[in-house]
């Protein structure tokens, strides 16, 4: 048997690479693992982590409004971004001493810079080529900019999360969950927001309900211009301060202190070394993998953000522990994307779990639709008028609810345990004989009796 340096090198020490690395520490392998950014990977440093602490810090506004029609009075809040940039990045530096620890206390070796293939079964790091049985390609992803000129002006979500200055307005250009996220992060904030989207209502791919709830609820809190795409951006002269004007293909020109770029994310495997070996990629640089994550080269592996199927955090962690116990424990699962819940932390929160309506109808099966939108109870007393949307799409044949929508305080929480009882195959009857929890907005989805006509 042909000896190796290690049984399983990982390159990308993010979500599906970490868990990776240490299934198979665990299961007895000789695992190495390179990372030339921050451990965690895009989730921890760029993505759901600190992105989830913006959104708390941005919901505060709101909460203080709402306070007054609960008898609390006080002065107008100050909101200062160095401190939440500060805790934020306190709190980034605590998780990727965690992930480095859990690496490093199974005995797995670790490079702290870039790993390049070198061929089967080959990977050069720095002036080192090392050979290992099996190769897993965990490389995550990267924000992509729509192409116009100017457009190197603009910043993504990476550089959002170390602005020294927050700006005082503030174009985002996207209609994707990262730019409803930052739209409404940055509204929360004070920041003066227009969204422009090329699209006429958000969120493509999610449900046309939860679509034109959502553009009609963010429309009601911050500047939609949709239908219309950035053509040109360019900067302007201005004394002791950044100012951007961006040009629509309406022929509108929009002054702010910065311009985002929320057009979507591609898979960083540029500069991999990919042509050493067989590796196949499609046009947007995702690496091609069959059911067991394998690539065309045999014992080269790719999971995450790199393969491009679903780019969630929970699925990476997923597809890697499938990776690991199948080469070092026997196994030989299969992942199952079925029921795979989601959420977008826009204000207010989305959640989703399992087939759209449109999806459902073109399955070819009949389905019943329960649909319910309510204000929350909160709002009877804080006057906000912003309600509640939830909706269950039931396939009228199995009585199986194969869809659950929601958008409302806390959806992601919420559907998170509905989407156990859908993985158990729960059907509408199971729904109706639950006991609800009151008062909740959660236990709507267990009254809901009248399918639509």
């Amino acid at each position: 048997m042909k000896s190796y340096d290690f049984d399983f090198f990982v390159i990308g020490a993010g979500s599906g690479g970490v868990r990776a690395s240490r299934v198979a520490a665990d299961l007895g392998a000789r695992v190495a693992i390179a990372e030339e950014r921050d451990f965690g990977g895009t989730c921890v440093n760029l993505g759901c982590v600190p992105k989830k602490l913006f959104s708390y810090a941005a919901h505060y506004a709101e909460e203080w409004r709402d306070s007054r029609g609960f008898g609390w009075t006080h002065a107008e809040p100050a909101f200062d971004w160095p401190t939440l940039l500060a805790n934020k990045n306190r709190e980034i530096a605590r998780l990727n001493a965690i992930y480095r620890d859990i690496l490093a206390s199974r005995g797995i070796r670790i490079f702290s810079e870039r790993a390049r293939l070198a061929g089967p079964h080959r990977i050069k790091v720095g002036v080192e080529t090392i050979s290992a049985r099996h190769i897993l390609l965990a490389v995550g992803g990267q924000p992509w900019k729509i192409p116009f000129p100017g457009n190197d002006l603009a910043i993504t979500s990476d550089e959002l999360f170390h602005l020294p200055e927050l700006p005082d307005s503030m174009v985002v250009q996207g209609g994707g969950y990262i730019a409803c996220e930052f739209a409404s992060i940055l509204h929360g904030l004070g920041v003066e927001v227009t969204l422009v989207h090329r699209g006429e209502a958000l969120l493509r791919g999610f449900d046309a309900d939860i679509r034109e709830f959502v553009t009609a609820t963010l429309g009601g809190k911050f500047r939609l211009a949709l239908g219309r795409r950035i053509e040109q951006l360019e900067q302007l002269e201005k004394v002791g301060q950044r100012k951007l004007k961006a040009r629509l293909d309406s022929g509108e020109t929009i002054i702010a202190g910065e311009v985002l770029c929320a057009t979507g994310r591609r898979p960083n495997t540029g500069d991999l070394g990919l042509e050493h070996t067989r590796v196949k990629t499609r046009a947007n640089g995702a690496i091609e993998v069959n059911e067991r994550f394998e690539t065309a080269e045999a014992g080269i592996f790719a999971v995450g953000d790199a393969i491009d199927r679903v780019t969630l955090t929970p699925v990476a962690l997923a597809e890697g522990q499938i990776v690991a116990r199948n080469l070092f424990d026997g196994q030989t699962t299969k992942m199952d994307y079925d029921y795979i819940p989601s959420a977008v932390f826009c204000h207010p929160n989305i959640a989703s779990v399992g087939q759209s309506e449109a999806e459902a109808r073109a399955g070819g099966g009949e389905c019943d639709i329960y649909l319910s939108r309510t204000r929350p109870m909160k709002h009877t007393l804080s006057g906000r008028d912003e309600p509640a949307l939830l909706k269950l799409i039931v396939d009228r044949g199995s009585q199986r609810v194969i869809g659950l929508h929601m958008v409302g305080p806390d959806a992601g929480e919420l559907v998170q345990g509905f989407t156990v009882a859908m993985n158990c195959g729960a059907t509408k009857a199971d729904f109706d004989r639950t006991i609800g929890i009151h008062p909740t907005l959660a236990e709507e989805f267990v009254t809901l009796k009248n399918p639509l006509e």
